[in-house]
């Protein structure tokens, strides 16, 4: 039945009324008294969840449409609802026929609207009854807990929280049936993730100190003399390969796959190489991006020497056609690479290259000679980033007659990006530190985070009187702006801050190249020679599959040379010189040289002679240690005092 036609089938005493009495009257008789001489009350409550009081309607008025108007609606939404007896809106007397008929006509509308309206809610309350009957007879809210006992305990597992270890043995997560997880399980399992995620960083610094210790310190033997690590590590690169499960690669297999790459190169790389940069040079971008797709196409970073280079190449050179060389340099030296997966890169490298093991073997050498009396040692290092070269030193001054100095390290870098800027330093320090307490040498450590080296003031140093003041850059000044770019060039101002510290010692390491040139062609040109060189020295020595050779040769030779071939002005940080260039640099900011002692050389040239490549060369010119690559001079270093 339509909603509008559900009034005419409420029992209405009063329009009842009004038809019967004009009979009644008729026929002289006496209309019988109403039901409804009584009044009639209707009374709306509507509850206000957050405390308010109850909002009660009082309205008299005959209009239908104002019926809204007694219910009082709450912002939050409505809670509960009642209908009871209270007070009058409707009087059934009235004085004559025509405010009887008038009366009626209002009491109906006003009655029919208040059923009509009422009825959707006095449908609320009906559908509370029906909801009571689901719930319990007594108060769960109120507990006795004198009566209430805990419920038995049981040792059926539910489904729910069964494991399942059979496929793959992969742990799922307990979840019920209709995939939501259980709490009490979830803490379980959070409280068992923590312990696994502690446990994981106790494994890791395990792993790091055992690496620390086979890479970085001496191999004391009983009854035998100290022998540096690299033998060990240039013996037993077979079982550094076969843990990441790669087999080294015979001779005879490696003549054969160099003659496969022979045979499949349709192309010369270094012709294309330079000729794309020379379309570079002269602004003819086309022909660059024609180069550009050939050099690529027969690129590889998992071929030969020279496609790995040529691959690293076209990386820098598509980022400066596109411009954005900038951008990708800034992504790809922000990367956080811990020191544990940068310590193995680097083992594989000192295992095959001797580069930077006999550089850190130098300088460690020299300056365990200036502090063979000192009662302290002070070692200022610029760059000191992780610390590779110090728990040599530190073990050998654990050694020393008469007992080890007191050792101070002031560590200088850059700053890291984040809330931390000196987090990287500071780990190393602490680091040094436990081997400090391992090899029981008293240790002081302080560091300085800053961009701008030139402006480290002696104030920032803290330097003692009596102490022994030893200055050390293992590579790290080739990243200082020179005069092409600041007329007052950084690296002077550093070394003139070097001088104004008077140590005892400055071990000066480089990277002896040219590729700092400001113009281009030049720079690619010096660039190709440098990188030619150590790209071949690594596909001489390590197989071409090795996993942390394709990570070295990505994170480091890779990200220089994109800086190099596609960044210009204070953005091009790689600006290695050669070791004659720096000699006039040292010499200009009155440093002197010192000469080279002849039992440092004889044992420099004996760890070259104990298992590394016959292409490797060591060689001595002016008091300045050398090492190459097939002729090629890559790196150099050097010891020098004040004049």
């Amino acid at each position: 039945m339509p909603y509008k036609e559900r009034t005419s089938i409420l029992y209405d005493p009063l329009t009842l009324q009004a038809a019967e009495k004009p009979f009644y009257d008729a026929i002289g008789k006496k209309y019988p008294p109403s039901p409804l001489n009584h009044q009639t009350y209707v009374y709306i409550n509507v509850g206000i969840q957050e405390g308010s009081s109850e909002r009660t309607s009082e309205k008299s008025s005959s209009s239908g449409s104002d019926t809204d108007n007694h219910l009082a609606r709450p912002s939050n939404g409505i809670v509960g609802l009642s209908v009871t007896g209270s007070k009058a809106l409707v009087n059934g007397s009235s004085s004559n026929d025509r405010n009887r008929r008038t009366n009626s006509f209002q009491t109906n509308n006003l009655i029919s609207s208040i059923y009509t309206d009422s009825d959707a809610m006095l449908q609320f309350p009906k559908g509370i009854e029906e909801a009571m009957k689901f719930l319990p007879t007594n108060n769960q809210l109120i507990t006795d807990t004198n009566k209430y006992t805990l419920p038995p305990k049981t040792n059926r597992v539910s489904p729910a929280i069964v494991v399942n270890l059979e496929k793959g043995g992969k742990d799922h997560l307990p979840v019920s049936s209709r995939g939501r997880k259980h709490l009490h399980c979830q803490d379980g399992q959070l409280e068992e993730s923590r312990s696994r995620k502690q446990s994981a960083v106790y494994e890791k610094e395990d792993e790091l100190s055992e690496l620390f210790d086979k890479v970085l310190l001496y191999d004391v033997k009983v009854g035998s003399a100290s022998t540096p690590v690299h033998n060990r590590l240039a013996d037993g690169i077979d079982e550094t390969l076969q843990k990441s499960g790669v087999q080294q690669v015979s001779s005879s297999r490696k003549s054969q796959s160099k003659k496969r790459g022979v045979k499949n190169d349709a192309v010369d790389l270094r012709t294309l190489l330079a000729g794309c940069v020379r379309a570079i040079a002269s602004n003819d971008p086309a022909s660059a991006n024609e180069k550009l797709l050939l050099i690529k196409k027969h690129a590889s970073p998992t071929g030969d020497a020279c496609q790995r280079m040529a691959n690293a190449f076209a990386t820098g050179i598509e980022a400066r056609l596109a411009g954005t060389g900038s951008e990708i340099y800034g992504a790809l030296s922000s990367k956080k690479i811990s020191a544990l997966d940068k310590l193995k890169a680097h083992e594989v490298q000192f295992s095959a290259c001797p580069y930077r093991k006999l550089a850190i073997f130098f300088a460690n050498e020299m300056i365990f000679q200036i502090a063979a009396k000192a009662s302290t040692l002070h070692i200022v290092d610029f760059g000191i980033s992780y610390g590779f070269q110090w728990p040599m030193l530190i073990q050998q001054l654990s050694t020393r007659k008469g007992g080890p100095p007191k050792l101070r390290i002031t560590g200088i870098d850059l700053p890291q990006a984040g809330f931390r800027p000196t987090s990287l330093v500071e780990e190393t320090g602490q680091r040094l530190a436990k081997y400090c307490e391992r090899f029981n040498v008293p240790f002081e450590y302080q560091v300085i985070a800053s961009k701008t080296w030139e402006k480290i003031s002696i104030e920032d140093l803290k330097l003692w009187r009596n102490e022994v003041l030893a200055v050390n850059c293992m590579f790290r000044f080739r990243y200082l702006l020179d005069e092409t770019v600041v007329a007052d060039s950084p690296r002077d101002r550093v070394l003139k801050l070097i001088r104004k510290m008077k140590p005892d010692i400055f071990v000066h390491s480089i990277v002896n190249g040219a590729h700092h040139v400001p113009f281009f062609a030049n720079r690619f040109r010096e660039a190709f020679f440098y990188y030619s060189a150590l790209f071949d020295a690594l596909d001489a020595t390590i197989p071409r599959e090795h996993p942390l050779r394709l990570y070295f040769e990505e994170e480091f030779y890779g990200r220089e040379v994109v800086n190099v071939m596609s960044c210009e002005g204070a953005e091009r940080v790689e600006r290695p010189e050669t070791y004659k260039g720096w000699q006039t640099r040292n010499t200009r900011a009155l440093l002197k040289l010192l000469p080279l002692n002849p039992e440092t050389l004889d044992k420099l040239k004996a760890k070259i002679a104990e298992g590394y490549h016959k292409d490797f060369e060591f060689n001595e010119d002016g008091n300045w240690v050398l090492q190459g690559w097939k002729g090629r001079i890559l790196f150099a270093s050097s010891c020098w005092t004040i004049q």
